[in-house]
C-alpha cells in the first residue's frame, strides 16, 4: 500500500474557499501515486482558530465534503480528508442554545462515497477552546480498505492509549491520526506515535499541519511508523507531501511473531471485588 500524508500550511491570509480548492488539487495529484491520502485536522479553519469554528461549521454534505468527495473520485484514492467543524443536524445535541459543533473526520472511498465519519472523542483545551466549544464524539470508527482495516483518531486522541486499544479490538491494523499538533510539544508527537504503534503492533500514519494557527506554531513532522516502532518516513516542519510504501500484512505478521496482544490481562474481564 502507498500512502501520501499531505502536510499543508494553514495560511491565515488564504480564504477557506481558496484553500479548499488548493487541497483538492493536491489530492488529485496523488492519482497513481498513492492508494490512501491523509489530510490534517481542521485544515479549513486552523486547529487553534477557535473563533472561526462556528462561522465555518459545515454539515457532512457541505462544501468541504463535496470537494473532497470529488477529489477522491478524480484521483481514485481512499481519502482521509482530515477533519472539519461539523454543525450537528437539527434535533441533535445542543450547546449554548445552538446545535452542537463536533470535530469530525471524513473518509471517502475511491468512488467518492463517504465511507465513514468520526467525531473526535477527546477534545483539547481543558476549560477553553475546543473543549468547551465542541461536543465529544462517542463512537470508535474503523474503515475496511483493501488489505487492511484502518482505525481513525484525531490529534489529542493520541494521548489516550485505551482509544487505540479499542480500535485494535475492533480489527484495526493501521491507525490513522489527523492532527494540528503544536510545535512546542513536538517531542510528544513523535514519542506517542511510536508508542501507539509498538503497543498495538500496528502501523501509525500521523498527519499534522505546518504554518501557524491563530498564533500557534504547528509541529509539522508528519510520521509513518511500523508495528515495531520503526519510523518509515518523517516530514520536516514546512508544507510537504510525505509518501511512503508499506505492507499492511506486516501488522498481522508482527502479532504472530511476537504475540504480546494475546497476553493481555487487564481490560479483558471485570475486576475482582
Amino acid at each position: 500500500m502507498r500512502a501520501s500524508l499531505i502536510q499543508i500550511a494553514v495560511d491565515e491570509d488564504e480564504s477557506v474557499e481558496s484553500r479548499r480548492s488548493r487541497v483538492a488539487e493536491l489530492v488529485r495529484e496523488q492519482a497513481g501515486v498513492a492508494d490512501l491520502v491523509v489530510l490534517p485536522e481542521l485544515w479549513t479553519t486552523g486547529a487553534f482558530a477557535y473563533e472561526e469554528f462556528g462561522s465555518q461549521a459545515e454539515s457532512l454534505d457541505g462544501p468541504t465534503a463535496e470537494a473532497m468527495a470529488k477529489a477522491a473520485s478524480d484521483a481514485g484514492v481512499w481519502l482521509h480528508a482530515g477533519s472539519i467543524p461539523e454543525r450537528a443536524p437539527s434535533g441533535g445535541a445542543v450547546i449554548g442554545g445552538e446545535s452542537a459543533l463536533y470535530n469530525t473526520s471524513l473518509v471517502f472511498s475511491p468512488a467518492g462515497e463517504l465511507a465513514a465519519s468520526y467525531r473526535k472523542i477527546h477534545r483539547f483545551g481543558f476549560d477553553k477552546g475546543e473543549a468547551v466549544l465542541m461536543a465529544a464524539g462517542e463512537d470508535l470508527v474503523t474503515v475496511r480498505l483493501p488489505g487492511t482495516t484502518v482505525g481513525v483518531a484525531t490529534c489529542y486522541d493520541l494521548r489516550f492509549p485505551e482509544l487505540f486499544r479499542g480500535l485494535v479490538d475492533a480489527g484495526a491494523e493501521t491507525l490513522v491520526v489527523s492532527a494540528g499538533w503544536p510545535e512546542r510539544r513536538r517531542a510528544h508527537w513523535t514519542l506517542l506515535a511510536q508508542a501507539r504503534a509498538v503497543e498495538n503492533q500496528a502501523f501509525v500514519l500521523a498527519c499534522g499541519t505546518a504554518g501557524t494557527h491563530a498564533g500557534v506554531l504547528q509541529a509539522g513532522h508528519s510520521i509513518v511508523v511500523d508495528p515495531w516502532g520503526e519510523v518509515l518516513a518523517e516530514a520536516g516542519s514546512g508544507e510537504e507531501i510525505l509518501t511512503v510504501e508499506f505492507d499492511p500484512a506486516k501488522a498481522a505478521e508482527t502479532r504472530e511473531q511476537f504475540p504480546a496482544l494475546k497476553d493481555r490481562v487487564l481490560g479483558l474481564r471485570p475486576p475482582r471485588r
